[in-house]
């Protein structure tokens, strides 16, 4: 079906850092015509811990905004059990995330949005420039249809249809793999970060969530699915314990920045948010923080450009100035890599127990 309606924002992705984008540039510019796309459905959630990290937390402070019980999972965790499974160390960590169902919180943020903002259900086939506006293919059960924009948002994640579109690939990314397994009282870390250098360079995790316990991690792309399983095997031998079987697999790519050249805000009219600019800790993969504050900079931006009577080319130079603590903040995230993910220096770490804490032995007073 053709439709030749022109807005003049088309966002794509419905995450975080689209809705916070729609939702923060309708408040400001009531008067544009604004499109989101939101390609998520419960069985096509993406893969992510869940946890909301306190920059997040503060970011809807400053919005004044209170997280409804509904979006909370069972249990909330206040420390990080840390695992290198090839020395054999275990560390706890105090940590003050909130445990939440991600797919629940993108609903939620998705509920604040103005009404006058057009949510349409569906996936990004294709952009394309087409003078000076831009086509956009959106796919959807019973068909596809075309609407026209002035600009393009790209709110798309890792693996964002917009920016491998119109810019450079991000140039380390890897395939985080997650399963689901019921929760039958087994004895498993409530939340753990692993490591584990023979089957990958980065970190892992396991969380609890109300029924279930989520093993998840992230591999390089070449034989992952074999480095997922290989890892989740060592991970059962080392404590002595088996996660079941799976009720549920998903997997989807993840970036790592690891220069100031891997951020990508956006260029002629096409603007990145979130991950899908490379706005994502390299350590952690943490993005809710990073998504949330885009959205609302961009959103900010065009709303001042605008404003001023100036262009869309204008709000980028301003969403580029005002995003450069943000790219400090996460390159520096990307030398904590180093450090964690390099065998000797992170068992220095954690042989030394800086910062980490004792758990009270059984019968202990």
């Amino acid at each position: 079906m053709e439709n030749k309606s022109i807005y003049d924002i088309a966002v794509v992705g419905a995450g975080p850092a689209g809705a916070v984008f729609a939702k923060e540039m309708a408040r400001s510019r009531p008067e544009l015509k604004i499109l989101l796309i939101d390609g998520q459905s419960p069985d096509s959630a993406k893969p992510c811990g869940g946890l909301l990290a306190p920059d997040a937390q503060k970011l809807l402070a400053r919005f004044d905004l209170v997280l409804p019980k509904s979006v909370l999972e069972d249990p909330q965790i206040f420390a990080v059990e840390t695992i290198d499974i090839d020395k054999g160390l275990v560390r706890y960590y105090q940590r003050h995330y909130l445990n939440m169902d991600r797919y629940a919180f993108d609903r939620w943020l998705i509920s604040l949005v103005s009404p006058s903002v057009d949510v349409v259900k569906g996936r990004c086939g294709e952009i394309k420039r087409d003078g000076e506006l831009y086509s956009v293919s959106i796919e959807r059960d019973g068909g596809s249809e075309t609407v026209s924009a002035r600009a393009i948002v790209g709110a798309d994640g890792g693996g964002s249809v917009v920016r491998r579109t119109f810019f450079a690939p991000m140039r380390v990314q890897y395939v985080a793999i997650q399963q689901w397994f019921e929760n039958k009282g087994q004895s498993l870390p409530y939340y753990s970060c692993i490591f584990d250098e023979r089957t990958s360079d980065s970190c892992s995790w396991t969380i609890h969530k109300g029924g279930y316990v989520i093993f998840g991690g992230a591999f390089k792309k070449q034989g992952c699915r074999k480095a997922f399983d290989e890892q989740k095997a060592r991970l059962e031998a080392f404590i002595k314990n088996s996660f079941g079987d799976a009720v549920r697999t998903e997997a989807c790519l993840v970036s790592s920045p690891r220069a100031m050249k891997d951020f990508c805000t956006g260029k002629d009219g096409v603007f990145l948010l979130g991950e899908a600019a490379g706005f994502i800790s390299a350590s952690s993969f943490e993005g809710l923080s990073s998504a949330m504050y885009s959205g609302k900079v961009l959103a900010d931006a065009i709303a001042l450009a605008l404003g001023r009577g100036k262009t869309y080319a204008d709000a980028q130079r301003i969403y580029r100035k005002d995003t450069r603590s943000l790219r400090l903040k996460l390159r520096m995230k990307s030398v904590k890599r180093i450090l964690l993910c390099c065998p000797l220096t992170r068992g220095l770490i954690m042989r030394s127990g800086i910062q980490s804490i004792r758990p009270y032995a059984k019968g202990e007073k």
